[in-house]
């Protein structure tokens, strides 16, 4: 019975990071660019238990030799789904759209009292001022948008237009009359399991992990690869019918791990009244 109730709670733990994880995707079912995770279970250790010492007496048996136990489930990994969303034209001139997947801008971002590169698929870039008649190129949360050198987009003037090309090439014409171009900082990722989440829709490097192991800096001829339309914004990949229909399911597997400590519970009960 103590089995029982250990067992129930080990994986009630784990139901409840799976449902914050499905919670966490329809929180962000209209954030841009925002890519949903799944959970994927994995059982915990097993016990062996012989109840029989004298294994010759078990000679012939087809069934493993002893009980095996289980001690619950954990959650192995929550999978970042790459599937390309739904793109929503809006017209604007400094939006932007990946239309290929796992393809990333690189933004700085500050965390921990520094500065870091991060990398995000929200496309809805502004303009922030800086001195001296300067500005500087920003995701929608202020961000600094970087280029192919890790280097900030700063504009010199006031810019009268911008063209983003399929490229990753933005061109800017200033009211002056002169044109300036800046190549994003895009990078094309090979394994985005191993990212971090570091709030505000962006992803980062975990620490003491080779970058050239996750990612391929599009730079150069590699720029061919990259795929990106002006005006248009991308949507989350979220399914919110399969995430509502998850979460039901989830919520009853909870119940049922809730319901085997009760019945644990009333059964030590059973038992205590039996010995008094």
């Amino acid at each position: 019975m103590n089995q029982s109730m250990l067992t129930a709670t080990n994986t009630l733990r784990q139901l409840q990071d799976k449902i914050d994880t499905i919670s966490h995707n329809v929180a962000n079912v209209d954030t841009n660019g925002y890519k949903s995770k799944q959970a994927s279970f994995t059982d915990l250790l097993v016990q062996q238990i012989n109840n029989q010492p004298d294994t010759s007496k078990e000679t012939g048996r087809k069934t493993p030799y002893g009980i095996r136990t289980g001690t619950g489930a954990k959650l192995a990994q929550a999978v970042i789904s790459p599937s390309q969303g739904a793109l929503e034209h809006t017209g604007r001139a400094l939006d932007m759209a990946f239309t290929k997947e796992n393809q990333y801008l690189k933004v700085l971002a500050r965390a921990n009292g520094s500065d870091e590169v991060a990398f995000t698929r929200n496309g809805a870039l502004e303009v922030s001022p800086l001195e001296n008649n300067r500005s500087v190129l920003t995701d929608a949360n202020g961000n600094p948008v970087l280029d192919e050198h890790n280097a900030m987009i700063t504009f010199r003037g006031n810019v009268a237009d911008y063209a983003i090309r399929p490229n990753g090439t933005l061109q800017v014409a200033y009211s002056d009359g002169t044109r300036e171009s800046f190549n994003f900082g895009v990078v094309q990722m090979r394994n985005p399991q191993v990212l971090e989440q570091a709030g505000n829709n962006l992803l980062r490097l975990p620490q003491n992990v080779n970058a050239a192991n996750v990612y391929t800096d599009l730079t150069g001829a590699n720029r061919s690869q990259i795929s990106m339309q002006q005006g248009a914004l991308e949507k989350s990949n979220v399914d919110l019918s399969a995430e509502i229909t998850d979460l039901t399911k989830t919520e009853r597997l909870y119940q049922f791990q809730s319901k085997t400590i009760t019945l644990s519970d009333q059964m030590m009960g059973l038992v205590n009244n039996i010995r008094s």
